[in-house]
């Protein structure tokens, strides 16, 4: 079975192809020709994985899977969230959107967070979602050079250290994303065997 992900980058279809049941094969948007800017204009994760799936199902008739993830912290009502990866607005930039949740948390004492991913599988025609969390705290300044977005400011619960100053092995084994493609591995690993 083959299923594509909403992406264009090769190394997030790489990684999920390491978590999925053998027998399926992971593919992205380059592979069906597909160079769409793929619109993502829901205010909820949930929203834009099912949306992203579903413009490449229903254009392309093909099984297929798209994700979003947000960064939520307490004292902020749970921003950045849906907007996490455009957060400083028209600067946006990794470093910028993590200086802006800095100087906002600045003389803050609760620094509680959680990093939620949604998938959106669309399966014969079938919907399905799936979500993985991971809590912890932001940190007061960036530490570590690995990974990306949020990374260097985001200590999980009882890690001790940013995902940041994490392998890629020591981040997969307990990230948000991890967790809902695992669930969506689960899944698939039932419904191949029906």
């Amino acid at each position: 079975m083959e299923l594509i992900f909403s992406t264009q980058n090769q190394n997030k279809a790489n990684e999920i192809q390491k978590l999925v049941p053998e027998g399926i094969t992971i593919k992205t948007l380059k592979d069906i020709n597909c160079a769409d800017d793929i619109p993502e204009t829901q205010d909820t994760l949930q929203g834009n994985a099912l949306q992203k799936a579903r413009y490449v199902h229903e254009k392309f008739g093909v099984n297929c899977f798209a994700d979003d993830t947000g960064l939520e912290i307490e004292a902020l009502n749970m921003e950045p969230g849906v907007y996490s990866a455009r957060y400083a607005g028209p600067e946006r930039s990794d470093d910028n959107n993590m200086q802006k949740v800095l100087d906002l948390l600045a003389d803050k004492s609760n620094r509680n967070a959680r990093f939620r991913t949604a998938v959106a599988l669309i399966i014969n025609g079938e919907e399905h979602l799936f979500e993985g969390i991971v809590n912890g705290e932001i940190r007061t300044a960036k530490s570590g050079d690995q990974g990306f977005g949020y990374d260097p400011i985001f200590e999980p619960e009882n890690a001790g250290k940013t995902f940041a100053e994490m392998s890629t092995e020591e981040k997969n084994s307990m990230s948000h994303r991890a967790r809902a493609f695992a669930k969506m591995t689960d899944f698939l690993a039932k419904y191949q065997s029906k």
